[in-house]
């Protein structure tokens, strides 16, 4: 079942990342003690995404393994064209109430449909809030099981991607497919 991208539980000392070779490039995910995603990206680098946790669910420690069981399975199976097998990983990211709510809205966009920033501003509550939601995209940790790719600017180009827009790119049009 798939939670909501909140939580309230401390920082553990330790979390656990893997990194697998994806055909755009290595991801990584890190997950805590009860195997929710804390933050994750197409970098073969975890400490660069430590920082992007929230301070009050941040690992003092990374440990890696070769396999982070569902989560593993999931990537694996959303970049050979399960596009619905993110959905059911569970998530854990800390903010302000809109944020959070923000995050929540993401995950519920299918993929194949990306929305304009303005429209995931409506969605989210704010219509007026253009730069709020596009803020919540920004300061997404947990990339692909929170999928910000799918929000592009109204013009139809598509806008900032923490890992590029070549990434975003490949991500928008693998779900078109």
């Amino acid at each position: 079942m798939a939670a909501s991208p909140t939580g309230s539980q401390s920082a553990s000392t330790t979390a656990d990342f893997s990194t697998i070779t994806t055909p755009i490039g290595p991801f990584t995910a890190l997950v805590d003690a009860d195997g929710a995603v804390l933050a994750s990206g197409w970098t073969a680098d975890a400490e660069t995404l430590r920082p992007l946790i929230h301070p009050t669910l941040r690992p003092a420690e990374l440990r890696e393994h070769t396999d982070l069981g569902a989560v593993t399975r999931a990537v694996t199976a959303y970049h050979t064209g399960d596009l619905t097998a993110i959905d059911a990983i569970t998530v854990r990211q800390l903010s302000g109430p809109f944020l959070v709510h923000a995050w929540e809205i993401l995950r519920k966009i299918p993929a194949g449909n990306p929305v304009t920033y303005t429209d995931y501003a409506t969605v989210s509550g704010r219509p007026a809030a253009t730069r709020a939601a596009a803020n919540a995209c920004a300061r997404n940790a947990a990339a692909l099981f929170v999928p910000c790719h799918r929000v592009i600017r109204t013009d139809g180009t598509l806008g900032g991607f923490r890992w590029g827009l070549d990434i975003k790119r490949w991500l928008i049009a693998h779900e078109a497919d």
